[in-house]
């Protein structure tokens, strides 16, 4: 049973984390594309529901992970952490393997989470956005996953953004990935793609 002062999430784990984790697959490999996902749970505030379902997804014991100050300094959003997924609370950015983050204007630079190297580029950080919206105007996108260009916006995010995604895709293969979680749909965009104009 849940301890009492911890809100419960998936209802049944086994196979809601699976379409969760099929919906990031999904988002990871059709860059800017939105993918529904509407969580059955409501976590504590500020966590939304959507960034929740995506961190109990992919976090574990064995993932540190990193919460930005809103999220950090909220007892019942680390409490329902810590219950569900077995995950250790990284002090620093540079230390996690997922980052969740509720205040996106006020993050830390990509730079500063975990690039991962040449021979391990699978030890970068996996930052999770929280987004008031997500919209199929914006920026123009090439790479893997897309045909020709795909065109996505997101909102709110730091003023430079553009010029930090740009140097995040020319640190191929290292460098981050990043998932939008807004109010009842993801999207992603993987280290490899590029941001072409429209921003």
């Amino acid at each position: 049973m849940c301890h009492p002062s911890i809100q419960p999430a998936f209802r049944d784990a086994s196979h809601e984390a699976q379409a969760v984790f099929r919906a990031v697959m999904d988002a990871m490999a059709r860059p800017g594309r939105i993918f529904p996902l509407i969580p059955g749970f409501a976590p504590p505030a500020p966590l939304m529901p959507s960034a929740a379902a995506l961190i109990l997804t992919l976090a574990d014991f064995e993932t540190p992970v990193w919460l930005d100050g809103a999220l950090a300094e909220t007892a019942a959003v680390r409490d329902f952490l810590r219950f569900h997924t077995g995950a250790k609370l990284a002090a620093e950015p540079e230390t996690a393997a997922f980052a969740v983050i509720a205040d996106p204007q006020a993050m830390p630079p990509l730079a500063a989470f975990a690039q991962g190297t040449l021979d391990y580029p699978d030890r970068s950080a996996t930052l999770i956005l929280q987004m008031e919206e997500l919209s199929p105007d914006g920026w123009h996108l090439e790479g893997p996953g897309i045909r020709e260009r795909a065109q996505f916006g997101a909102s709110p995010l730091p003023a430079n953004f553009a010029t930090q995604a740009a140097e995040n895709r020319g640190r191929f293969p290292c460098g981050v990935d990043l998932i939008f979680a807004a109010r009842d749909a993801i999207a992603a965009l993987p280290r490899s793609t590029r941001l072409v104009g429209g921003f």
